[in-house]
């Protein structure tokens, strides 16, 4: 039994080892994203600016809202005297509006020696994105954070990134979590409608800049609190097997007892997470896990009929039914590990 047990243990080892690679590899592509899509000229005709963002704080993040709070200086440059892109930009996936902070830091844009305009502005404040939570507790996420201006489209004003588009600080610490990559993506954002203006076509593109954030979850600390909880409710369940027959009481109360205890443990651990429309890679565990359980009641109640072979009979028919709960669960445990792993490689970050 304890061998069977120390299998599952190097099974969850492993799939940890392999998340630790996957983000190592996602951090490489990202790094090489972030090159690759920050470059970009303006087209004859609209004004360019140059913007690049140091994200200063992170925190609160809050996974039943889809928030997070962050602290960070958004800058720009530009040429053209008549625009400032400072005031005239918008966040556009703003969460509670009103608790957002935005201080300029010059009252008029500062002209620079060779000609062009300078501004920056700091803002504090809850943003939202819809968190992706089929990988957890092995999942990664990206922090998102969008502007783009409110008052030229792109055929007026383009965006480009600067030299260093994203900086983070070295004091920005989020519990829970590690922070691997930062990249600042410019693309045009097309809107399916002109806003009711009939000066414009039907449809109208502005130039949209995506802050994105990349963190991860610790995978040693979070696979050792996750599941060595369910593997030793596995480990109890498994010793009503390995109870005398004659004891009928003992042998259903322990298999109950286990049973209630990992729904207990499922309904405290999930509190912290969003209703979704998915299971999640724990939810697969847990259900892994009351299959086991219900096998292993199953064949108790089955062996409390037999009234031939005597108690030795008995044993022996249990031994077998634990090997082969045993083997049933250590397979399904792999499956949801592969399909786990093969949804973080999708998730995975392609370079251009």
């Amino acid at each position: 039994m304890a061998g069977c047990f120390s299998r599952l243990l190097f099974l969850i080892a492993v799939l940890g080892s392999l998340a630790v690679l996957n983000h190592g590899g996602a951090t490489a592509a990202a790094a090489q994203d972030a090159a690759a899509v920050a470059a970009g000229a303006a087209s004859p005709g609209a004004d360019e600016v140059i913007t690049g963002v140091y994200i200063n704080d992170i925190h609160e993040l809050d996974f039943r809202t889809h928030s997070y709070t962050v602290d960070f200086y958004v800058w720009f440059r530009w040429r053209n005297k008549e625009i400032n892109p400072a005031k005239t930009m918008e966040f556009m996936n703003r969460s509670a509006p009103d608790d957002h902070v935005r201080d300029m830091l010059y009252e008029e844009p500062k002209e620079l020696p060779d000609g062009s305009f300078y501004a920056i502005v700091r803002n504090q404040g809850r943003f939202a994105t819809k968190l992706k939570l089929e990988n957890y507790p092995f999942d990664r996420q990206e922090l998102v954070i969008l502007f783009e201006d409110t008052e030229s489209g792109s055929a007026k004003q383009l965006y480009r990134a600067d030299e260093t588009p994203v900086t983070l600080s070295g004091s920005i610490v989020l519990p829970g979590f590690g922070i691997e990559t930062a990249r600042l993506i410019i693309a045009e954002y097309t809107y399916p409608t002109n806003f009711g203006d009939p000066t414009v076509g039907a449809e109208e593109s502005y130039s949209r800049a995506a802050v994105t954030i990349s963190i991860a979850r610790p995978m040693t600390a979070l696979s050792v609190k996750t599941f060595l909880p369910i593997l030793l409710i596995m480990a109890c369940a498994g010793l009503v097997l390995f109870i005398r027959p004659a004891f009928i009481d003992a042998r259903v109360g322990l298999g109950i007892t286990a049973l209630l205890t990992l729904v207990a443990l499922q309904l405290a651990g999930g509190s912290s997470l969003p209703e979704v429309d998915y299971l999640t890679m724990v939810d697969k565990v847990y259900l892994a896990s009351y299959g086991f359980i219900m096998l292993v009641l199953f064949r108790v109640v089955r062996a409390s009929w037999r009234d031939s072979g005597g108690e030795l009979a008995i044993v022996r028919a249990d031994r077998v039914w634990f090997a082969l709960i045993v083997l049933l669960y250590v397979v399904a445990l792999a499956a949801i590990g592969a399909d786990s792993f093969s949804g973080l490689m999708a998730a995975q970050p392609v370079a251009a």
